[in-house]
C-alpha cells in the first residue's frame, strides 16, 4: 500500500521560512511528478508547485520567487522550501505524487499539514 506523509508545517511570523517534507513509501513502479497543493479555509485546493522526474518545475504565480520545490530521489522525498512567508500563505498543504503502482498512473495524496503565517 502506498503512503504519503508530510512533515515540517507549523506557525511562523510573516517574513520567516519553513521547509515542508513529503515521503512516499510502498511499491511504486514509476513516479511521474511530485507536487504540492494548498487549501485555505473556504477555498478550493490550488496547485503550489510541480516537479517532474525530468526536472521540470512550475510554480503558482503567488509563490514564484519565494518557494522552491526539490527532491531526494534516493529517499523518494520531495521538499518545499518556503521563504518570505506571508499571511496569505496560510493553508493546509498537501503533497501529491503522480505515480504508477500498476498499469496506469494514479494520484497519491498525503493527509495535509497546516502552515499558519501571522502578521
Amino acid at each position: 500500500q502506498v503512503q504519503v506523509v508530510e512533515s515540517g508545517g507549523g506557525s511562523v511570523q510573516a517574513g520567516n521560512s519553513l521547509r515542508l517534507s513529503c515521503a512516499v513509501s510502498g511499491r511504486l513502479l514509476e513516479i511521474n511528478s511530485m507536487n504540492w497543493y494548498r487549501q485555505a479555509p473556504g477555498s478550493e485546493r490550488d496547485l503550489v508547485a510541480i516537479l517532474s522526474t525530468s526536472g521540470y518545475t512550475h510554480y503558482a504565480a503567488s509563490v514564484k520567487g519565494r518557494f522552491t520545490i526539490s527532491r531526494d530521489p534516493v529517499a523518494s522525498t520531495v521538499f518545499l522550501q518556503m521563504s518570505r512567508l506571508e499571511p496569505l500563505d496560510t493553508a493546509l498543504y498537501y503533497c501529491n505524487f503522480r505515480a504508477r503502482a500498476g498499469i496506469g498512473f494514479d494520484d497519491y495524496w498525503g493527509q495535509g499539514i497546516q502552515v499558519t503565517v501571522s502578521s
